[in-house]
């Protein structure tokens, strides 16, 4: 489970100004401790991010970076496992963080952030305009993938190991899920 700071209301003033070499995440006025990732995690992230940030910049369609990496929107800060900003909306990089709803965000989960991830951090990513969102499940090998609705998300499937995972975010990208889920242990 992860630890949750509520002593009192934080805002992302508070948050910035944090210095204890912890990770956080702020949701709701609430610190959220984020803990270390497991090596199958790690695994994974490194390779999801690996083949979407090499076809954006050889495609020049924009680019991906890992956590830990700060997206503010609103009132809240999170830091996916991995997002995507298109060409279109390069303006939302700044120099310390990301101001805005990135086109992709994938969260690979693990025993303490899945409820975040699944339940508030979703809802957050739908609220402010993120297009797609893949959770992905390292025990049971599964992507679930989520492309924003007009009112909800919209499920598109889950995917697994013999699977080949695209977008159209990124037109022509194909990952083999074989390939993503090899060696976990």
């Amino acid at each position: 489970m992860a630890v949750v700071l509520s002593d009192r209301i934080y805002t992302v003033e508070d948050y910035m100004k944090l210095d204890d070499g912890q990770r956080y995440e702020l949701i709701g006025g609430n610190l959220i401790m984020v803990p270390s990732p497991s090596t199958n995690h790690q695994r994974i992230t490194g390779k999801i991010y690996r083949l979407l940030s090499d076809f954006a910049e050889k495609k020049q369609l924009g680019e991906v970076f890992d956590a830990p990496m700060d997206v503010v929107l609103d009132n809240q800060v999170i830091q996916p496992d991995i997002l995507y900003i298109s060409k279109d909306k390069s303006s939302i990089i700044g120099e310390l963080n990301i101001q805005g709803a990135p086109d992709l965000v994938v969260e690979v989960l693990s025993p303490s952030t899945a409820t975040y991830d699944r339940k508030k951090k979703s809802r957050l990513y739908f609220k402010h305009g993120v297009k797609e969102y893949w959770l992905v499940d390292p025990d049971v090998k599964f992507v679930d993938v989520y492309v924003a609705g007009e009112k909800e998300w919209l499920w598109i499937g889950a995917f697994d190991q013999e699977d080949v995972l695209t977008t159209a975010l990124l037109p022509g990208l194909e990952i083999s899920l074989a390939e993503v889920f090899k060696g976990l242990k």
